[in-house]
């Protein structure tokens, strides 16, 4: 089977630890992200980022990365999904850059009660969050303000967080540069055009990412995320049954895969909790498996396969595919740009938050 429904923590460990074992070796199993830019879509000019440093809580936290490790590790130990979750979460709060908003923490804001206006957590595309990413990022925040109370940002340790899950599930250790601000604002209303669908044309998607100062090498590589992590089958139940409106399946999926797929999540009434793998060899580990599966037509979502078949991206895609060392490289070199999106300095354009649900009065 490439999928499951996930009830619960425990019934996610089950799939982690024996499942997912069974899947890697059996036949069927052979077996966000997604970030653009191109010579064909010239990346715009923009304001460079606001200085970011390695050492920006030298004296305020020193041990700050320390702090954030220990509830990473434990929560890696006890909700393998806490990784994948918390990527994905730092991405959506990142790739929110209308202005006001990007790398700042707001989509941990909560809506306040009896509020007309929904805060960025709440739109449609943020449903399907994990709480563990959330939980992961709260617990950690928790620990800071224990030892150094009002120092440190929610946003700078979700960075931290992604960043420590990425290594735990097997993928490069890297610098965290820090100094980023809580933003002052979490509306809904500006996530919609600022996240990419699981259906995005490889164009879509390079026009979006380019919007960020991200190139057509980023994209790709940041896609890589997809090596850990799951989807719903809303996501790609089109490409099993009606692909583009032609009433058939998409011709670029391997048909194992499409049976496979076709068993739990069907064409009407069903699947709500039925989740499948991005990468259906090695799900849980970060590696440059999700790259071959690609070029296998092993893909879960349409905006995937799309990198293997696109000419712009496709040498891409072949080239991390055959070489583990050069992505982990680029990762770490993507993620820091990703990471320097729209971030906020200081108090005039933003806060640090005590506690990150709720903005600074």
């Amino acid at each position: 089977m490439y999928i499951t429904h996930i009830q619960n923590k425990n019934t996610m460990q089950i799939l982690a630890r024996s499942r997912l074992h069974a899947l890697s070796i059996s036949l069927l199993c052979i077996s966000l992200l997604i970030i653009p830019s191109s010579a064909n879509n010239p990346t715009p000019a923009r304001r460079p980022p606001r200085q970011l440093s390695v050492n920006y809580y030298a004296k305020s936290c020193p041990n700050l990365d320390q702090l954030v490790a220990s509830v990473t590790s434990q929560q890696f130990k006890e909700s393998p999904v806490s990784g994948p979750a918390t990527i994905r979460l730092f991405f959506h709060d990142c790739f929110v850059e209308i202005v006001i908003q990007g790398c700042d923490a707001s989509i941990l804001i909560s809506t306040k009660p009896g509020s007309r206006e929904l805060a960025e957590k709440e739109a449609e595309d943020n449903k399907d969050l994990r709480t563990e990413g959330f939980d992961t990022v709260h617990k950690a925040k928790a620990l800071v303000e224990s030892k150094c109370p009002g120092a440190v940002s929610c946003s700078d340790i979700l960075a931290i967080a992604a960043r420590d899950f990425v290594h735990l599930a097997g993928g490069p250790y890297y610098q965290v540069k820090k100094g980023r601000w809580d933003g002052k604002f979490s509306k809904s209303t500006t996530v919609a055009n600022n996240i990419p669908r699981a259906n995005s044309t490889v164009d879509e998607l390079l026009n979006l990412f380019a919007s960020k100062g991200l190139s057509l090498q980023d994209m790709v590589v940041l896609s890589g995320a997809h090596t850990i992590g799951f989807a719903h089958c809303k996501q790609f139940v089109g490409r099993l049954y009606n692909y583009r409106g032609t009433k058939r399946p998409d011709p670029e999926m391997d048909p194992r895969l499409l049976k496979a797929l076709r068993m739990s999540c069907p064409q009407f009434g069903g699947g709500a909790g039925v989740v499948a793998p991005f990468d259906v060899t090695t799900p849980f580990l970060f590696d440059h498996a999700y790259y071959g599966n690609l070029e296998g037509k092993l893909g879960l979502l349409a905006s995937d396969q799309g990198l293997a078949l696109d000419p712009r991206t496709g040498p891409v895609v072949r080239l991390l595919g055959k070489d583990k060392e050069r992505f982990f490289e680029w990762f770490a070199v993507a993620m820091e740009k990703m990471g320097s999106v729209g971030v906020k300095r200081g108090r005039r354009h933003g806060e640090r938050r005590r506690d990150c649900t709720v903005h600074v009065s």
